[in-house]
């Protein structure tokens, strides 16, 4: 949980994460955040990236020496000027990138994204209409990613867990590591104004589901995978809703503590952090004896 606008540049889908345990194992302990939610650029935006470079940090992949056998050619003047040129080119690219992000993300937070057209974005950005589609083929992808994130570390949590460990327990945690990222301060208003654009729109809601159902989806194959179950079998299909629902459950607490007036003030990443890690238990009780790896 998750692109988008980028009212999530703050910390925690999920990006989804969005964000690592068991890319070997991401435990209560880790360091903050892009999931979230990912899954939705509402959890990859505030915490999807992050979830990103925590499993990298918890699982380092060292890339084997090159083979170098002769020194590198000297490239030629010309190469370096259109190379300079391609880089200067995309550099640009970004740039406008970036720039429709944030007109897309300050006109929805003014008036929510249904009542926000393509066209007044361009106008924001400062540039045209077709430009924005360039970047964007559909609106939604302002504000989740087409791709989430949080997708790939959950999958390699699941991946890189270690001999036996149910793979309940690797995506569980994973998901409480990065959930928990939701409750930094830092992260409120993001996470804030995500929650109040994306409850805004039904059609981001509905979207928002489907990015839901993406993750369980590739969380099932890559258990069937595994398993090497036979087509219908239930047990991937319930694991990975049974994963995906605790995921679920953390990113609407998440975003109720954050929009509600009359909570008081208080540790929300430990509040996360222990509702994940009960909904964990539950988890484990039924499932942690499915899937083991083999030593």
């Amino acid at each position: 949980m998750t692109g988008g606008a980028r009212a999530g540049r703050a910390a925690a889908t999920v990006r989804t994460d969005p964000a690592g345990d068991g890319p070997g194992a991401a435990t209560a302990d880790t360091r903050p955040e892009d999931v979230v939610a990912e899954q939705a650029r509402a959890q990859a935006r505030a915490a999807a990236p992050d979830e990103v470079e925590q499993a990298l940090t918890d699982n380092p992949v060292t890339p084997a020496a090159p083979v170098q056998v002769a020194p590198a050619p000297v490239a030629s003047q010309p190469a370096r000027k259109r190379k300079k040129g391609v880089n200067l080119r995309e550099v640009r690219r970004q740039q406008t990138r970036e720039a429709i992000v944030d007109a897309a993300a300050a006109l929805f937070a003014e008036r929510g994204f249904d009542h926000v057209s393509v066209l007044e974005i361009a106008q924001r950005a400062g540039v045209v209409e077709k430009t924005v589609f360039n970047h964007f083929p559909v609106k939604e992808g302002l504000v989740f990613e087409a791709d989430p994130p949080m997708q790939a570390a959950l999958l390699d949590a699941v991946r890189r867990r270690r001999a036996g460990e149910s793979v309940a327990a690797a995506a569980g945690t994973f998901i409480v590591a990065a959930c928990s990222r939701l409750g930094d301060p830092a992260a409120a208003p993001t996470v804030a104004e995500m929650a109040r654009v994306i409850r805004g729109s039904r059609t981001l809601q509905v979207r928002e589901r489907e990015i839901l159902g993406q993750l369980t989806d590739a969380l099932a194959e890559q258990i069937t995978l595994e398993t090497r179950a036979a087509p219908g079998e239930l047990e991937p299909w319930l694991a990975a809703h049974s994963v995906l629902g605790l995921y679920q459950s953390l990113l609407e607490m998440a975003r109720d503590r954050v929009l509600s007036p009359t909570d008081p003030p208080g540790d929300l990443v430990a509040e996360l952090r222990a509702s994940g890690e009960r909904g964990l238990s539950l988890l484990q009780f039924g499932l942690a004896s499915y899937s083991k790896r083999r030593a």
